[in-house]
C-alpha cells in the first residue's frame, strides 16, 4: 500500500483565510492602536475597546502566534512590524488597505467562482453598483482617504527598489499617471537630484497627494496636477510612469494609453512600467499569482508577464524594454522610444 500523500498544503490553505481574518479584525477593533500607547492585559484591553475578555484574549493570542504580538507578564505588546505596519500613527502605515480588504475585498472575494465562470468583476453582484471602478473605491471621504493611505503604505515598500532597479539620471521630468500620493514621484526625486516630477491624478485624489508630497524634503520639486490620462492631454515630460495601472484595466483601454504616451515622448523619452511581473509559465510568483485573481473579482484587468509587457509596448510603438525584479511588492518595466 503506497504512502498517503502530506497533506499539509491543504490544511494550510484551509486555515489560510482565518489568519487573514483574524489580522482584519485586530486592525479594526483597534488593538494594534492601544498597544501602541503601552503595552496592556487582556481586562485593560477589553475595558479599553468594550470587547469580551474570553473573547480578546483569543484573539490576541491568535496574534501572538501570526508574530503580530508578543506577550510578558500578562502583558501584550505590539512587535516592530505591527507597529510600523499596522497601527495609524504610523506613516508607514498599511491599514487603508487592509481595512479595504477587510470591508470589500473580503465581500468580492466570496464570489471568485462566478468571476471565474463569468471572466468578470464582482461589484454589481456584491454591492449592486455599476459604473466606472475606481468610483467605488472613493464612495465617502473616509473611504477615499483610506484607500490612499492604504496604497501609500504600499508604495513607501515598493516605490524606493522601482526607482533604483534602472539608472533613471539622464531623465529630467517624470510624469507619474495615476500617482495617487506621490510616493514614485517623491521617492525618484530622493534618488535622482536633478529631476523634477508631477503627480498626475483625478480630482478628487489631488488635496490629498498634495498634502502628503508637502510634508516631505523633496516637495518643491513635485507639483500635483488633476486630470484624467485616458481623456485629458498628458503633461510634458521625457519620462512617464504607470504605477499599478496598467494591471486595472482591458487591453484595449491599455493600448490606447501606450500609444497616447509614446506620442507624447520625445525620441529617447521612456515609460517606466510598475508592476509585480508574473513567471513565463505564469505559477508564480506568490503576491503576482493572487494579484491576478485580485485583479479579477475587483477590475478589468490581470497580471502579466514580461514577455506580455514587451508585446504591449512594442506595438504603442517602445523600441527597447527591460525588465527588472525587486524583492519588493512590485517590479520594473523601462520601455524606451
Amino acid at each position: 500500500m503506497s504512502a498517503s500523500p502530506d497533506p499539509a498544503p491543504v490544511l494550510e490553505l484551509l486555515d489560510a483565510f482565518r489568519c487573514s481574518k483574524i489580522l482584519f479584525a485586530t486592525v479594526a477593533l483597534g488593538v494594534f492602536d492601544r498597544l501602541e500607547e503601552r503595552p496592556a492585559t487582556v481586562h485593560e484591553l477589553a475595558e479599553a475597546l468594550s470587547a469580551d475578555a474570553d473573547a480578546l484574549e483569543r484573539l490576541l493570542n491568535a496574534c501572538v502566534f501570526l508574530k503580530l504580538l508578543t506577550r510578558e507578564a500578562e502583558k501584550y505588546a505590539n512587535t516592530p512590524a505591527a507597529s510600523v505596519y499596522l497601527c495609524l500613527r504610523s506613516s508607514r502605515r498599511v491599514t487603508g488597505y487592509l481595512n479595504y480588504s477587510n470591508s470589500v475585498l473580503w465581500k468580492m472575494w466570496e464570489h471568485l467562482e462566478d468571476a471565474v465562470r463569468e471572466g468578470t468583476h464582482r461589484w454589481p453582484q456584491t454591492f449592486g453598483i455599476e459604473g466606472p471602478l475606481f468610483t467605488q473605491f472613493f464612495r465617502s471621504e473616509d473611504n477615499k482617504r483610506e484607500f490612499l493611505l492604504g496604497m501609500h503604505g504600499q508604495g513607501q515598500l515598493s516605490s524606493p527598489e522601482v526607482v533604483k532597479a534602472f539608472d533613471l539620471s539622464r531623465f529630467r521630468k517624470l510624469v507619474d499617471l495615476g500617482g495617487a500620493t506621490g510616493h514614485l514621484a517623491v521617492a525618484a526625486c530622493r534618488r535622482y537630484p536633478q529631476l523634477r516630477a508631477v503627480v498626475f491624478d483625478l480630482p478628487v485624489v489631488v488635496p490629498l497627494a498634495r498634502e502628503m508630497i508637502a510634508a516631505t524634503e523633496v516637495g518643491d520639486r513635485v507639483e500635483v496636477l488633476a486630470g484624467d490620462f485616458f481623456t485629458d492631454p498628458l503633461p510634458e515630460a521625457d519620462l512617464y510612469a504607470v504605477g499599478r495601472i496598467l494591471h486595472d484595466w482591458s487591453e484595449d483601454k491599455i493600448h490606447r494609453l501606450l500609444h497616447k504616451i509614446h506620442g507624447r515622448l520625445p525620441i529617447g523619452g521612456a515609460l517606466l512600467v510598475c508592476e509585480k511581473l508574473l513567471d513565463d509559465d505564469k505559477t508564480g510568483p506568490r503576491w503576482a499569482v493572487l494579484q491576478s485573481l485580485n485583479m479579477l473579482v475587483c477590475t478589468e484587468g490581470k497580471e502579466r508577464t514580461l514577455a506580455e509587457y514587451d508585446s504591449l509596448l512594442r506595438a504603442a510603438g517602445f523600441s527597447r524594454v527591460e525588465g527588472r525584479r525587486t524583492d519588493s511588492p512590485l517590479d520594473a518595466v523601462l520601455a524606451v522610444k
